[in-house]
């Protein structure tokens, strides 16, 4: 018997406004000649409801697909999922990676496939303490440093004449490209697939526990495990002096209704500000003025796999400032901003502040830098980095003219500022998942922060566990002092954050162990446990670690006569060498590096430049490390000691101002207690430590005077009354 189909469109005009009655005649008898040629009468109808939004009924021997027999339907069975990811940005990206590739069916949802890892903002990764987390992603197995490493337009080592622990490797990138390869590897990977969608609702089963999503256009997708990674898409607006639109960023849609769905379960939920600058037309610069910002000869790389060193040409970036007529026209139009003129009260980020904040906050300072940076080799924008701006776009192009070598400048894009609901973090546990819903996780902006690095970071710890908590394993939680990944999530589980948070270095009390060279050695083996890190990835891993290990025991027992080599390490440390000094010893006198090994002979050629970093560093700060090994473990002793009530922040200068304001007002009883109040950082701590024990021996000595003193006393008395 034939079959007959008839479609109720009660919503699918509303859905699709452009289609006629005869189009859709058309599409009917079409369909009904698929269904009389013998093809599957239920995947149509399931399909078609999807498609359409609407409900299909079959008057033939072939039953309908209804809610309650879906899983029956061959198509419903792709709507099942073990994890879903909610945003395609970079928290979204590392985590349906790290979820696909443990093997778990994951499903990216994202309002805009075609913006998968867009760089909205700056198009650069890295930078201090960002290029740690980098590292430390691909380290476990993530994919930010292969493509920061791939799509490079610039690359430069930050604070180089430092030490070590606050060294940074900094990359700008091609933003369309950077984009572009992620993609690739997104629509790739196996067990994952990638939907449009706009995510309203979490579905929540009968004992708190997360089943799956429900979107804006009335598809269910189910899971045990969701990643929300929402970035600044959550109820967004976008601002531009006093006018403003509903947008997650320019150009594109704000999500709508999944706040309310989430406050409704008991979330609290606030809002928070950030903002990107104008982007300008490099043909209309005059660079004849400015300083160039090249960058660094010899290119570093954020990812440990070789595959993604390959060197490219590289890019100039440039340096301008603000000049007086700036900051005139800036003070003169202050009520013409967002938050100066009292229409957006959401905190923006602290570290990363607009041009009306600095010249605000730093009144005494005549000028700011302004970088000028390309967003891509085959675009002319320039991004104006430390320029952001919420003044009217009518204002926009003259103040960007008052910046030397810009005089003439064309404004391609305007700056803007967006406000956007998060949720703190502290209703989440280490592992990223949600204390009230069991199987939902949250990463990126949703949890307070701001940067790529930092979204990145939290997005492969909760693929990780979403993958994980599917297939009923136990959840993997990193410690602070195990990484800077872990100081970051402990930090946003553990303060009440009420504005951006940007990962430092000042925010590990363990950077000295915490460094980028290092990263594979702390968190590789932990990937390799997980599942992330394949055959290939282990076998680089193995044999990069045994020429170290290798080469580190020869420097211990070749010795040097005098020589060349003696009299070069002895001019350029200014120390004497002594007598058959082995090649450990004389890599840790000051300003010594290996490559002065190299030049006399004495290096190992088949060790890569990567290789003699990581051996030079190891035994140049063996005594560092080894000290902080120890201040670690006395930490831990700590956390349980009181804390004089007569204490004066005030007066403690090597504490943060913020420090000093927080725990003056708050007057916490233990150590324990101080480390936890917001706005404290672990580098507060440990300064708070230092002064604890000097305080203690200053009594002590104090102390012992007296005792002194007293014996003193007591024995001249007895001398007077012997002579007595």
């Amino acid at each position: 018997m034939a079959s007959t189909l008839c479609l109720h469109v009660t919503r699918f005009t509303t859905q699709f406004p452009i289609c006629c009655r005869r189009s859709t005649a058309w599409f009917i008898d079409d369909t009904r000649r698929q269904l009389l040629h013998g093809r599957c009468a239920r995947r149509w109808c399931c399909r078609l409801s999807r498609r359409f939004s609407c409900s299909l009924r079959l008057r033939s021997p072939v039953s309908a697909c209804s809610a309650q027999d879906w899983n029956n339907c061959s198509d419903a069975e792709d709507e099942r999922y073990d994890v879903i990811v909610v945003g395609g940005g970079h928290a979204g990206c590392e985590a349906a990676l790290a979820s696909a590739r443990l093997g778990a069916k994951t499903l990216l949802l994202t309002l805009n496939i075609d913006r998968i890892a867009w760089q909205p903002c700056n198009p650069a990764v890295g930078g201090p303490a960002k290029s740690q987390l980098v590292h430390e992603v691909d380290a476990l197995g993530g994919e930010i440093g292969k493509m920061a490493d791939k799509c490079y337009l610039q690359k430069r080592v930050l604070n180089a004449s430092r030490g070590p622990a606050v060294r940074a490797l900094r990359a700008q990138t091609d933003k369309r490209e950077y984009a572009s390869e992620m993609k690739k590897v997104v629509e790739s990977a196996p067990n994952l697939s990638i939907r449009e969608g706009m995510v309203t609702d979490i579905l929540v089963g009968k004992n708190d526990n997360v089943e799956g999503v429900h979107t804006f256009f009335g598809m269910n997708f189910y899971a045990p495990s969701v990643v929300l990674t929402t970035g600044t898409f959550m109820s967004g607006k976008i601002w531009i002096g006093r006018t403003s639109m509903p947008a997650g960023r320019a150009g594109e849609s704000a999500s709508h209704g999944l706040t309310e769905n989430l406050q409704r379960f008991g979330f609290e939920a606030g809002q928070l500000k950030t903002g990107t600058p104008a982007r300008v037309d490099s043909r209309t610069v005059d660079f004849s003025g400015l300083e160039p910002q090249h960058g660094d000869e010899e290119t570093n790389w954020f990812s440990f796999d070789p595959k993604y060193h390959i060197t490219r040409e590289q890019m100039c970036c440039y340096l301008t400032r603000t000049t007086k007529k700036t900051h005139q026209l800036i003070k003169e139009n202050l009520h013409e901003t967002p938050t100066y003129g009292g229409w957006v009260e959401a905190r923006g980020p602290r570290y990363c502040p607009s041009i009306e904040d600095k010249i605000v906050r730093f009144q005494d300072k005549e000028s700011h830098q302004i970088f000028l940076e390309p967003e891509g080799r085959s675009v002319p924008e320039l991004y104006v980095q430390g320029f952001s701006t919420g003044l009217p776009e009518r204002l926009q192009l003259q103040l960007l003219r008052t910046l030397p070598g810009l005089e003439n400048c064309s404004m391609l894009r305007p700056a803007y500022a967006v406000e956007y609901d998060f949720l703190p973090a502290y209703q989440c546990f280490r592992s990223l998942m949600t204390k009230k819903i069991e199987g939902l996780f949250f990463s990126g902006q949703i949890n307070g922060t701001t940067g790529y690095e930092e979204a990145a970071a939290q997005g492969i710890v909760s693929g990780i566990n979403a993958a994980r908590h599917a297939d009923g394993k136990s959840l993997i939680v990193l410690e602070r002092e195990s990484s800077y990944i872990g100081t970051l999530v402990d930090d946003l589980v553990t303060k009440d954050l009420r504005e951006p948070y940007r990962m430092l270095t000042s925010r590990s009390e363990h950077r000295l162990l915490l460094r980028s060279d290092n990263a594979d050695s702390r968190l590789t083996p932990l990937g390799r446990e997980i599942g992330l890190i394949d055959d290939y990835r282990w076998q680089v891993y193995q044999d990069k670690q045994a020429r170290i290990a290798e080469e580190k025991k020869r420097l211990k027992t070749i010795k040097v006569p005098a020589g060349d080599l003696v009299a070069d390490v002895e001019e350029v440390s200014g120390q004497p060498v002594k007598d058959s000094s082995t090649l450990e010893s004389i890599l840790k006198k000051p300003h010594v590096h290996y490559s002065i090994l190299d030049k006399h002979g004495y290096g190992n050629v088949a060790l890569t430049r990567i290789d003699k970093e990581c051996i030079e560093i190891d035994i140049k700060y063996e005594g560092f490390i080894m000290r902080q090994q120890t201040q670690l473990q006395q930490m831990a002793m700590q956390q349980h000691r009181r804390l004089p009530d007569n204490l004066d922040y005030y007066s403690m200068t090597t504490l943060s101002n913020e420090a000093r304001e927080k725990l003056s007002k708050v007057r916490p009883q233990t150590l324990g207690q101080a480390s936890r109040v917001g706005g404290v950082s672990p580098a507060d701590i440990t300064a708070l430590l230092i002064i604890l024990e000097s305080n203690r021996r200053r009594v002590e000595q104090q102390k012992w005077h007296q005792e002194t003193s007293a014996l003193a006393d007591v024995s001249q008395d007895t001398m007077k009354a012997t002579n007595a």
